[in-house]
This record gives structure tokens, sequence and C-alpha cells, in this order.
């Protein structure tokens, strides 16, 4: 445990942050897999929709310094990558 003032007030600060973060990089993993769901179903229209959310979603997770931007990128990268492959399947 810590013994200084400082340690302990830094030890509050990374447990609120920690929660904080917790929220938003749950949030924008439910929604991916929400969207990968949608891609394996049968409506184009239902995945686009689920997939522009989960974007949306991964963006604001970017943005807040919840993930890294470039985790973000690669990772709506792979959504629109399955997106299209559904797309181009159906047609």
């Amino acid at each position: 445990m810590a013994n200084h003032k400082s340690a302990i007030k830094r030890i509050r600060q990374s447990e609120e942050r920690r929660a904080y973060n917790r929220v938003y990089r749950s949030r924008a993993r439910t929604f991916v897999r929400r969207a990968r769901t949608a891609i394996g179903g049968k409506s184009v229209e239902s995945a686009i929709e689920a997939t522009r959310i989960a974007v949306s979603d991964l963006d604001r997770a970017a943005s807040r310094g919840v993930i890294h931007k470039r985790n973000a990128a690669r990772r709506k990268s792979r959504l629109m990558k399955q997106l299209h492959a559904m797309q181009t399947a159906q047609k």
C-alpha cells in the first residue's frame, strides 16, 4: 500500500480513470460484436447500420484516449472488410 500522500492520490485517480475507460472500452466491444453478428446475418441494411454505429463508437473511444487511434483504425478496417465481403456475396 502507498505511504505518501501523493501516491495515495495517484491510486485514487487511476481507479477513477480505469472505471471511466472501462465503460467506453466495453461499449466499443459490444457494438463491434453486434456488427459482426449483423454481418453474419441475412439483412444487409441492418449490417450497414450496426457497422456504422460500431465505427462511430470506436472513433469515440479513440478520441477519448481509451484505445489507441491505430487500434480503432484497425478494428474499423476489419469490420468494413467483413461488411464488403458480405455485400459482394449477396450480389
